[in-house]
């Protein structure tokens, strides 16, 4: 297997304050600065939050999907991932988010996505191009080694025909690839003059 890069789990936190106020009032909590959030789980009766717009908005841009957040209510601390974000369509503001609860003894499955890191010798030497496959790997792994990206080396990429498949990656133990195998991340192709020149010479 090919050594790919791995960006690890990073700790985030979010102070956040029950909420009282729902339905149309909650204009009033967004303009005192403030976002409604629901945080909800298996064993996690949903709960009706707010939380400071600045540091959620830091937090949620940081943490993306895939990296675990503390979330601090009152005395009480709960290991969430962000669900989904509402925000407005115009000015992209947050206007709502969505939490779940996570149980760190057990698997989730979440999609990483692929980063194409440095630059293929047979690419740059103009031999052929660059094509590219799927931009998310399917991982199914315990909270603690969910990552925010993968990172994809085509320097391994030396001449035209050489593949980077999904085969190709190694994550680590205990994370298991839900892709199929022979899916491909990166290929060096035959650049269309190269492919010219080819067909004249055969002529």
């Amino acid at each position: 297997c090919f050594g790919q890069g791995v960006v690890k789990v990073a700790d985030f936190k979010i102070d956040a304050q029950v909420r009282t106020v729902i339905g149309k009032k909650v204009r009033r909590l967004r303009k005192d600065g403030f976002v409604p959030i629901t945080v909800y789980g298996t064993n996690t009766e949903a709960m009706s939050l707010q939380v400071p717009y600045r540091p959620l908005e830091i937090a949620l841009r940081k943490a993306g999907g895939t990296n675990l957040i503390n979330m601090n209510v009152d005395n009480d601390t709960h290991v969430v991932l962000a669900r989904d974000v509402q925000r407005d369509v115009l000015r992209g503001t947050i206007l709502h988010a969505d939490f779940i609860v996570i149980d760190l003894n057990t698997k989730i499955t979440a999609d990483i996505p692929i980063v194409l890191v440095n630059e293929s010798p047979a690419v740059v030497a103009r031999k052929g191009i660059l094509l590219s496959g799927t931009n998310n790997v399917t991982i199914d792994a315990l909270p603690d080694k969910l990552m925010n990206e993968i990172q994809v080396d085509l320097s391994i990429l030396m001449e035209v025909g050489d593949t980077i498949s999904i085969s190709d990656l190694d994550l680590g133990e205990g994370i298991d690839i839900l892709n199929e195998p022979e899916e491909m991340i990166a290929r060096v192709g035959q650049s269309s003059a190269a492919r010219a020149e080819m067909l004249d010479a055969m002529d």
